[in-house]
């Protein structure tokens, strides 16, 4: 039986709940710069870590993990910036991230556990 990939399983649902908050931004509060940018980080996010997963070699699987994060900080960015301009509520802005900083947490134990294994092989 497969092992469940958990960093999969978060950053699926995490891109799912990016795209349903880009709908209710587009169709209910008639926001469209702002929802795009977040639309376009938050989902990028899985897209890295699913290619890292495919990654060539430890390098290459640590640098897609570092986009990870960074796209990680980017989203927080714009969700802190919906929330500051009142296209989210307060309590949608905690839910949501949450979900970033565990996602962070996530991919950072990750990146240093795979340069731990990279500098002991050495």
């Amino acid at each position: 039986m497969k092992k469940p990939n958990i960093t999969r399983e978060k950053t699926l649902a995490f891109a799912i709940r990016i795209v349903n908050l880009y709908k209710h931004l587009t169709i209910n509060k008639n926001e469209f710069v702002m929802s795009r940018q977040l639309l376009k980080s938050g989902t990028s996010i899985g897209a890295n870590a699913r290619e890292a997963q495919h990654a060539e070699s430890g390098a290459d699987f640590i640098h897609k993990l570092s986009i990870s994060q960074k796209e990680i900080g980017e989203t927080m960015y714009w969700l802190e910036l919906l929330h500051a301009t009142e296209f989210i509520t307060k309590a949608e802005f905690i839910s949501i991230i949450k979900d970033c900083e565990e996602l962070y947490a996530m991919i950072t134990s990750s990146i240093l556990t795979k340069k731990n294994n990279l500098q002991n092989q050495s």
